[in-house]
């Protein structure tokens, strides 16, 4: 499978093509709990994870909620 380039908050990675956004977490060892994540600007709902591949030069912050007060 060819490999794409993306920005991973704010860093360029390669990654393979055709990845989900759910895959792509569990490709880096990312926890799929209390986060959100931005594809090119957009909030994209963890119901549609599975079913949003990125593209090359995709734009993607991984935002962590963290609790406090």
């Amino acid at each position: 499978m060819a490999a794409i380039r993306i920005f991973l908050n704010g860093e360029l990675r390669e990654v393979p093509s055709e990845i989900s956004l759910d895959r792509l977490l569990e490709s880096f060892s990312l926890p799929s709990g209390r986060i959100a994540i931005e594809l090119n600007k957009q909030i994209i709902p963890k119901k549609n994870w599975d079913r949003v591949n990125v593209s090359e030069s995709d734009r993607i912050e991984i935002v962590h909620f963290v609790g406090g007060g």
